[in-house]
């Protein structure tokens, strides 16, 4: 698999992100299973073992447990593989909410324990949402400490992650990051992160676009799966998934192929994150990353889209 340019960072990444959200042993209440530790770290082995060269967790997945578990592969590999992007999040103290400056160096200070490592090639400011934008960029807040642990050598690069558009929009405005992620919101059913990637874009700042199955919809189809974006979708919602379905049927390919590569094919996107949760995935994702889709597929698709009005924003 070729390995794209992450922006301007010097750093070159497969289109295909390996997400170990799931893998803490999280997500019962989103995914509707948990993953236990020795399936967690054979399917991080398996991604060592495969093309992938780009791996995203958090500080806050599974309270911590996915990096943990990611740690453990590592050392049962023998290391990280040569040219391995390895990237996390800081998060607010789980407790108080404290997302200062000090949680930020503590949070990055717990990641770098769990995971074995002494520095990350790339840290995320993770759901900036959840603090005030001026509060965030204060003396002593969270940015300048981000900027500092990448003056200290600490990180390689910096990104921020998280849900507004808007919001992201404001913070990319401020020069100090080299990575976004978006979720959720560049799907063939959402296209509210358009305007993001396009500032992106403009700004060299590379888009790694996170949920392009929108948690598991635009895999099993929404009879299956009625949720979006970790919330029950509305009827149009569903109705607009089983039309792509339909779609995708009728020219002999998977929903998932076309969900996956409607986020693949955009130029403005670096990499992909899609999460695995066992042994076998990561083969079965890269099947679908290369499924022949017949041009004329995506204007059909296309036309089942949701207007502006019904996007997440």
């Amino acid at each position: 698999m070729q390995r794209n340019p992450l922006g301007s960072t010097g750093l070159a990444v497969t289109p295909l992100c390996a997400g170990a959200s799931v893998l803490g042993g999280g997500g019962q209440e989103v995914f509707g299973y948990r993953v236990d530790a020795e399936q967690a770290v054979a399917t991080l082995l398996e991604v060592f073992d495969s093309e992938l060269n780009f791996l995203d967790t958090s500080n806050e997945y599974g309270d911590g447990e996915s990096e943990r578990r990611i740690g453990a592969a590592i050392r049962a590999h023998g290391g990280l593989p040569p040219g391995f992007v390895l990237a996390t999040k800081v998060d607010p103290d789980p407790v108080t909410g404290d997302f200062s400056g000090d949680r930020v160096r503590t949070s990055v200070a717990e990641s770098l324990e769990r995971l074995g490592v002494t520095r990350v090639p790339l840290l995320y400011f993770h759901d900036p949402e959840r603090i005030d934008f001026d509060q965030a960029m204060a003396p002593g807040g969270a940015v300048e400490a981000l900027i500092a642990l990448r003056a200290e050598g600490v990180v390689g690069h910096l990104g921020v992650a998280g849900g507004p558009v808007d919001l992201l929009r404001r913070y990319l405005g401020t020069g100090a990051f080299e990575v976004v992620i978006t979720h959720n919101r560049f799907t063939l059913v959402d296209r509210s992160a358009g305007p993001l990637l396009d500032d992106a874009a403009a700004r060299g700042v590379a888009v790694v676009n996170a949920a392009p199955y929108g948690g598991g919809m635009l895999v099993k189809g929404p009879d299956a799966q009625p949720r979006y974006a970790y919330r029950l979708a509305s009827d149009a919602t569903r109705d607009r998934v089983r039309a792509m379905a339909e779609a995708c049927e009728a020219h002999g390919v998977p929903l998932a192929a076309a969900a996956l590569q409607w986020s693949m094919r955009d130029e403005r996107i670096a990499s992909t994150i899609v999460g695995f949760s066992a042994p076998g995935r990561v083969s079965r994702t890269l099947e679908l990353a290369r499924w022949p889709i017949p041009d004329e597929l995506w204007p059909a698709l296309a036309r089942s889209a949701a207007p502006e009005e019904d996007w997440l924003h």
